[in-house]
């Protein structure tokens, strides 16, 4: 994965509304570039300081991924790796807010409400989420494929939205302290974290041209290391090392989250994280050797230290 990781940052660094994005006051940059486009500060800056934090680069590199499993021009389709990852940053900053967890690390630095204040965070979420589409439509792909594109970018738009992504953080919040379930926990998991690691997967396919086989093996993909990788989650958040993990741990507890632990056990999550990788690295078997990248990514979640 490192070669789509490496081509993701590049892509980042040189998108036009962040590059070079300086701390001059608002009403200087405004007055100085009236009509340059850009975001004024210091909205650029706050949006620019989530984006280009280190990360593991993991939704881009998924939608990267896939779409190789059948294309070789995998770089055509990185406005859309990139958009993933606007969308992932977004949900992290809104994540972050006092409103919600009330982080004070993300990545290892201070979240993005420490360091620009809660009303520009919000702004800088909302940013990131509304350019992530942008920039998929002024993707040069989008122009040349426009029905490969519209409907990966429904794929998208659904799985991050109020049916997904945003539905799972709903739940996350408003059951907190209440006693867990292992129907509401499994809910939360797959739509809070499965759900915007099925969208790249299966984007990325529908990008490339994907059969409806395809498809369904990239859902069942995406489901099974989604589960895996929150349930991970939850055990690094009882068992993590913070210099590791880049933010704190023992706060799901402290928060009366509901977690796979809480509901079955540590042993027990171990065991069903272990088989929702197994059900990822099946689905992969559609691909044959072409598929093993992702499968050895998705075994690779169970060991993972961050």
């Amino acid at each position: 994965m490192k070669q789509y990781r490496e081509a993701v940052e590049n892509a980042l660094l040189t998108l036009p509304l962040l590059a070079n994005a300086g701390e001059e006051p608002v009403i200087e940059a405004v007055e100085r570039n009236p009509e340059d486009g850009l975001p004024p500060q210091p909205l650029r800056s706050a949006m620019r300081y989530s984006l280009l934090l280190p990360g593991k680069r993991l939704r881009p590199c998924l939608l990267l991924a896939a779409y190789h499993l059948l294309k070789e021009d995998w770089e055509r389709v990185l406005p859309f790796a990139c958009a993933l990852e606007m969308i992932h940053t977004y949900s992290l900053v809104h994540d972050d807010l006092p409103a919600m967890d009330d982080d004070a690390l993300r990545r290892g630095k201070p979240t993005n409400h420490r360091v620009y204040g809660e009303d520009m965070a919000i702004l800088a979420g909302d940013g990131l989420l509304n350019m992530a589409y942008e920039t998929m439509l002024d993707a040069p792909f989008a122009q040349e494929h426009p029905a490969e594109a519209v409907r990966a970018m429904r794929e998208i738009a659904c799985r991050a939205g109020v049916r997904g992504m945003v539905a799972g953080q709903t739940l996350d919040v408003k059951l907190e302290g209440k006693e867990p379930s292992m129907e509401s926990v499994r809910y939360i998991h797959l739509h809070k974290t499965a759900d915007l690691l099925t969208a790249p997967v299966v984007a990325g396919l529908m990008l490339a041209g994907a059969t409806e086989e395809q498809l369904e093996a990239a859902r069942a993909y995406g489901r099974g290391l989604g589960l895996a990788f929150q349930i991970v989650d939850d055990l690094l958040d009882l068992e993590g090392d913070v210099a590791a993990l880049g933010k704190e741990t023992g706060m799901d507890a402290q928060r009366g989250k509901m977690t796979w632990p809480a509901v079955c056990g540590v042993e027990q999550a171990r065991e069903d994280a272990r088989k929702a990788v197994e059900e990822a690295v099946a689905a992969m078997r559609l691909f044959g050797l072409q598929g093993e990248k992702l499968s050895k990514l998705a075994q690779e979640s169970l060991v993972r230290k961050m």
